[in-house]
Formats: structure tokens, C-alpha cells, sequence
């Protein structure tokens, strides 16, 4: 192992012959289930490798995946959507932000159809490029409109950190960072989709480590495996989870060792209770109002807080998705992409009518590029 080239790891993990191997072994005990094995991968990071490696079509009928809420931009709400874009409309303001935001539509508009009418908004290479931007424009005031789960949390604490130290004070944080335990026990407890089995997140439990899905086991008796992103990754973890089936002994266990540990990242975790709180509760697209979980900035750093700063331009009111779309039953788990009657047609990359089609990870986007 120690010989490989980088090269000979990235064949290693899309290995045919692998995939084959435990597609078989899949197939083969996958006969011994009792029952369906109803499977929710919680990244869209992972959704993406099961449609594009055909890992699907590789396992028996009695194991069936559920997509799930694990696409930041997916389940931001409309209303948060809509804040970014009055901030961005501010004269006074650059908005600066990552990811797809950009184009995810909110009530009304986008933040790429206001900066196409004069916005300045600034897609993000790295988080860290705010403090370019902020020393560069000394007289305006810099919202970086902060998105992501726990994976992208510890980069916004760390500009932050470099920030005040520094002495830069024209950033002004808008906290959108969401926690993934809590919409996972949210779904658990509406029954709706009738779960037993989770492939957990990868980079998430980097961050906040295995144990974090404890509750899984003892309070649904449901078994868990983090997953590395690779097919065979993947694979490999459907594998544990029907091994741990048969034998009645759920429990949580760690498929992506090479870079996920029990605990996670200590450090990352101090730095983001450094300067961040736990929300009481926040709405999630499709999930509604889910209690403690998403962050926001702690009060100590009130005055560079854009939700308080702004807070006389900001919709506070809830609002709901395009009637046509489904991606809150996506989210939940409760329906595929292609129940959607206007996957495809009137829904697609370039003109999305929901967030589940813009990302990058969103399920729609998945199934659009390779289940059509």
C-alpha cells in the first residue's frame, strides 16, 4: 500500500473488478435480509457517485436507496435565499459567497440575476479571498454569506479568526451553516420514509467525527456506515450495512478510515464554538422548523452579525417553493427526481426551478446528468 502513487489510489477505489467482486458478495447475502433494506445516503456528494457508477443497477431489488437532505443549498429556504439578495442590492455592499448560490432561485429572483443588473456579487474561491476583497474596499461593507454543513463551518471560523485578527472590520458574517445530525433524527421521527439503514456523510464526520451518529443506533436501532465518496467506497458500505443486518447488531461503523476518526476534528470543533452559538431552531427546505440545528454567530460579535446589522431589510417571513416542484419530498426522502412532472422540461441545469436541480449535488442534478 505504501508503494502507491496517488494515480494507482484514485484507480484503486473505481477498481471494476472490485465493484464487481462486491456486487457480488452484495447480491449473495443480501438473500439472508428479513426485510427491504431501505438505504438513506444523507451526502449529495455520494447520491452523484451512486447515479454516475450505475451502483444501483449493480445491487439486488431489496436494497433501495434514499436520497437524502445532504445538499446545503438544497435546503436552504427561500426567505434565507431572499436575504442574500436585498444584501446584495445594497449599494453600500459587496456580497460574497461560495458554491452554487449564486444561482439558486429565491422568491423573486437570484443572485445572479441581480448581479446581471448591477449587484456587485463575488463568487468565492476560497473562503479566505473575503479578506482580499474587504482590504481592497475599505469603504464598503463585505457580507460573506456563509453556507455549507459542518464540512465548510471550520473555513468561515477560520476567516473570522484571521479577520479580527488582523484588524479587518468591513466583514460582516450572514451564518447559513447547517448541522446534519438533527434533520437525520427529524426525519427518523416523521416515520415518513421508512429508513433502516444510513450511509453517513464523509467530509462531514471528518469534522465532527463517528460518534456523532450514536443516537442512531441506540435510539432508532438503525445502523450507520461513514463512506468515503469512491464507487467502491460506496460498495464497500452497503457490504457492512448487510452484514450488520443479518447478524441484528446495528451499530455505527467507519468505512472511510483513511481520513474519519471516532472524534473527528477537536480542533475544527473548538475554533467553530469559538465563535459560534447553536441556533434554537431554524427552517430547513422540505423539513421545516428543525430545533439546535444550525449555527449563528455567538452575541459577543453582534456588530459584525448581517442578519442584526441589516436586520430592517431582511424578510423575515417563511415561503414556500414553486408549486411544481417536489424537492421538499426529495429531501425528505419521500420521492425521486423522476416523480417530478417537470424534471427535465421545464426544470433543468440551466433554468432550475428548484434547488435540488441547481447544485451540484442536488438530487435532481444527479438524475438529470446520468439517468435520463
Amino acid at each position: 500500500m505504501e508503494n502507491l502513487t496517488l494515480k494507482d489510489l484514485y484507480f484503486k477505489f473505481r477498481d471494476p473488478q472490485a465493484m464487481k467482486t462486491l456486487a457480488e458478495l452484495i447480491r449473495k447475502e443480501a438473500k439472508g435480509l428479513k426485510e427491504p433494506m431501505r438505504v438513506m445516503e444523507i451526502c449529495g456528494g455520494h447520491t452523484h457517485t451512486i447515479m454516475k457508477y450505475g451502483i444501483k443497477q449493480l445491487l439486488p431489488e431489496n436494497i433501495e436507496f434514499i436520497h437524502g437532505p445532504g445538499c446545503p443549498v438544497c435546503v436552504m429556504p427561500k426567505e434565507r435565499i431572499d436575504h442574500a439578495i436585498e444584501l446584495a442590492k445594497q449599494e453600500s455592499v459587496i456580497l460574497a459567497t461560495l458554491g452554487d448560490m449564486i444561482r439558486v432561485p429565491g422568491s423573486k429572483s437570484s443572485l445572479a440575476k441581480v448581479r446581471a443588473e448591477g449587484a456587485d456579487v463575488r463568487p468565492l474561491h476560497s473562503t479566505l479571498d473575503v479578506l482580499k476583497i474587504a482590504k481592497e474596499n475599505p469603504d464598503k461593507k463585505v457580507v460573506f454569506f456563509a453556507i455549507g454543513f459542518e464540512t465548510t463551518t471550520p473555513m468561515t471560523a477560520a476567516l473570522m479568526e484571521r479577520a479580527f485578527k488582523e484588524g479587518i472590520k468591513n466583514i460582516y458574517y450572514h451564518i447559513n451553516h447547517v448541522l446534519v445530525p438533527p434533520p437525520m433524527k427529524a426525519i427518523m421521527d416523521s416515520g415518513e420514509a421508512r429508513i433502516n439503514a444510513f450511509i453517513g456523510p464523509s467530509h462531514v464526520s471528518v469534522i465532527i467525527g463517528a460518534k456523532a451518529y450514536e443516537f442512531l443506533v441506540e435510539k432508532y436501532n438503525t445502523p450507520v456506515v461513514v463512506a468515503g465518496f469512491e464507487p467502491v467506497d460506496v460498495m464497500e458500505s452497503i457490504l457492512m450495512l448487510v452484514r450488520q443486518k443479518l447478524k441484528g447488531e446495528p451499530k455505527v461503523e467507519i468505512q472511510y478510515k483513511r481520513a474519519t476518526t471516532w472524534d473527528g476534528n477537536v480542533l475544527a470543533q473548538k475554533m467553530i464554538d469559538k465563535y459560534m452559538d447553536v441556533r434554537d431552531t431554524f427552517r430547513w427546505r422540505g423539513l421545516g422548523d428543525i430545533p439546535k440545528s444550525a449555527l449563528k454567530l455567538k452575541d459577543e460579535y453582534a456588530e459584525f452579525d448581517a442578519e442584526k446589522v441589516f436586520a430592517d431589510i431582511l424578510p423575515n417571513e417563511p415561503i414556500d417553493d414553486h408549486k411544481l416542484c417536489i424537492c421538499g419530498k426529495i429531501l425528505r426522502g419521500l420521492a425521486k427526481p423522476t416523480d417530478c412532472k417537470v424534471f427535465g422540461s421545464a426544470c433543468t441545469p440551466s433554468s432550475p426551478l428548484g434547488s435540488c436541480m441547481v447544485s451540484d449535488e442536488g438530487a435532481c442534478n444527479a438524475y438529470y446528468r446520468y439517468a435520463r
